[in-house]
């Protein structure tokens, strides 16, 4: 193809938003003609390789929507450490029907048994599925709900929210709110019910989430609301981190116990 020609060609492809194609027509050029490929094959190759950038781009921009603190996958969290949790459960909500029935999930008990981890998983399948996804922690929540409220853009706040196919809060009940914060979470909570699913990840059990939302009538309806078509799990054990520090300082202490010893430590010592 003549240089003008190709450089239209770039201009064209460019002017439909169709970077990929612009970069790889060429090079696949010249491998369709090597193959003797006929151009319906060269241009479904080519336009494959434009979808599949498109969707390794639009995950990452979902990923990076969600507002994970961190990235963990179920690969990397230790199941045989916590016998009592339902292993092919949390396998099968990794497939996301639940979010397509507007399910709740509930990850609760004692600090360090990797609640926010299995979370994190959760969500990063659901947004692997082309799911829209937030992640907060509750403290943060409500922080810009209150901000919003004050900003006069709770609406637009709510709104977008609203739009969420998942919506995490995790660590609920590590820190306590106002009596506004609460309700504001409430709010959230409640206007979700049935029609988008919510996975909360908390150290508290259900009857000391009164101390969350300061009122027992407010905690009554909210778990009415969240419990009714919900996956609990309840995760109490030892502490992942604690029992990794541990592991860590009898390490450190057995390779102190292997060391000779060091002269001018000793030689300080007697001085």
């Amino acid at each position: 193809m003549p240089e003008p020609q190709i450089l239209l060609l770039k201009n064209n492809l460019k002017h439909l938003r169709l970077p990929t194609m612009g970069a790889e027509f060429a090079k696949l050029a010249r491998e369709a003609s090597d193959a003797n490929e006929d151009y319906e094959q060269y241009l479904l190759r080519l336009t494959e390789l434009e979808v599949a950038a498109r969707s390794a781009n639009a995950l990452k921009a979902r990923i990076q929507q969600a507002g994970f603190p961190v990235q963990k996958d179920l690969d990397t969290y230790d199941f045989s450490l916590m016998p009592s949790l339902n292993k092919q459960k949390i396998l099968e909500l990794t497939r996301g029907e639940w979010i397509d029935l507007h399910y709740n999930s509930c990850l609760v008990g004692n600090a360090g048994t990797g609640k926010t981890h299995l979370a994190i998983a959760l969500g990063l399948a659901a947004c692997r599925q082309g799911r829209r996804v937030r992640f907060f922690t509750a403290a943060g929540l409500v922080t810009q709900l209150e901000e919003a409220q004050k900003e006069y853009r709770l609406d637009r706040l709510l709104g977008h929210l609203d739009k969420t196919d998942l919506l995490i809060v995790d660590e609920l009940g590590y820190l306590s709110f106002s009596r506004a914060g609460a309700e504001l979470l409430f709010q959230v909570f409640a206007d979700r019910y049935e029609r988008a699913s919510l996975l909360i990840t908390s150290n508290l059990a259900f009857g000391d989430w009164g101390h969350i939302f300061q009122g027992e009538r407010m905690t009554a309806a909210l778990l009415d609301r969240l419990t009714h078509r919900c996956h609990i799990f309840e995760m109490n054990g030892e502490s992942y981190r604690f029992r990794e520090s541990v592991k860590a300082g009898k390490k450190t202490r057995a390779a102190g116990e292997g060391k000779p010893p060091d002269p001018k430590a000793a030689s300080t010592a007697k001085e």
